[in-house]
């Protein structure tokens, strides 16, 4: 699992910054968690394929989060998509959209299917590869942030050594599970000889436009990655506060109360043209610590 940082700044695009979005590309997809205003030419430029997105998740209805996202659907169907698009958003933005698609006369060449986000925590999305899960947080507006869990496929098989001993495939879904094989001579093979550890799960927690807050600490505990918005440095804590935002210093408190391995700051804002003081105000705190810089992708 990665996530590659399309937009890290805040409302206003500043200094060579971008309003929010990320691709986080998990099992072979990619999802789009946010959509501000430059996302598809930020895609372009990072070599972000539309055609492996198929879930888009929107955190909330500031426009800083989602005045991309028009663009980015129309696009996808000038260039003839034929797949379906899953929107997880919350619920007004299909009038928005509906609305935008009636005045300009137009009809998407696939499937654009919204599922409005729920007051409060849900799954979102549970296939074979990977969970999405909603939480809420604390901001202005109703505001969720997201939780995307890759699923535990068992051990990993070894060809091999499973030839050597002359493992039917059809037994190797049990050897995934962990269990032993009997040859019909009575011999019993060890399942550490059979196979290796598989992938550890993964857990990336987004957690979106935010007071600082304990609410959603036991959703997001134990995550590989969490990234955490940083409006402003603790010298500007009470504006941070006011506006319902999260200072460097407050990321970093949440990223150890959460025992998370790495935390990713963002959602800079445009007061500020030199990104640095946030990294060292949060590193005195949380040591793995990040700038979520535009373009660059880090591992989960």
């Amino acid at each position: 699992m990665q996530v590659t940082i399309l937009g890290n700044n805040s409302a206003l695009p500043a200094f060579g910054r971008h309003p929010t979005a990320q691709a986080v590309s998990v099992c072979g997809e990619i999802i789009l968690i946010d959509c501000g205003e430059g996302t598809q030419s930020q895609m372009q430029r990072y070599g972000i394929k539309w055609r492996n997105i198929h879930n888009i998740l929107i955190s909330h209805l500031h426009g800083d989060h989602y005045y991309g996202l028009p663009g980015l659907i129309n696009s996808m169907s000038l260039l003839g998509r034929t797949l379906p698009l899953h929107l997880f958003a919350p619920a007004a933005l299909l009038q928005i959209i509906n609305t935008l698609l009636l005045v300009a006369d137009t009809v998407l060449s696939y499937e654009l299917i919204f599922h409005p986000l729920p007051e409060g925590t849900a799954t979102l999305c549970d296939n074979l590869n990977f969970k999405v899960s909603c939480f809420p947080v604390e901001h202005r507006i109703k505001c969720h942030g997201f939780l995307i869990e890759t699923k535990n496929k068992g051990r990993r098989i070894l060809p091999d050594k499973c030839r050597e001993y002359e493992i039917p495939n059809a037994y190797y879904n049990a050897l995934k599970q962990g269990e032993d094989y009997e040859r019909k001579d009575g011999f019993i093979v060890k399942n550490e000889l059979l196979t290796d550890e598989g992938p550890k799960v993964k857990k990336y927690a987004f957690c979106a436009d935010t007071l600082f807050t304990k609410s959603y600490l036991h959703i997001i505990k134990g995550a590989d990655t969490i990234y955490h918005e940083c409006t402003y440095l603790e010298v500007d804590k009470e504006k941070a506060f006011s506006r319902f935002h999260s200072t460097a210093a407050q990321a970093a408190q949440i990223a150890v109360l959460a025992e998370t391995k790495q935390l990713l700051l963002g959602h800079f804002s445009s007061k500020y043209k030199e990104l640095e003081p946030f990294e060292l105000e949060a590193a005195a705190i949380f040591q793995n610590v990040k700038t979520g810089l535009e373009g660059v992708t880090y591992d989960i």
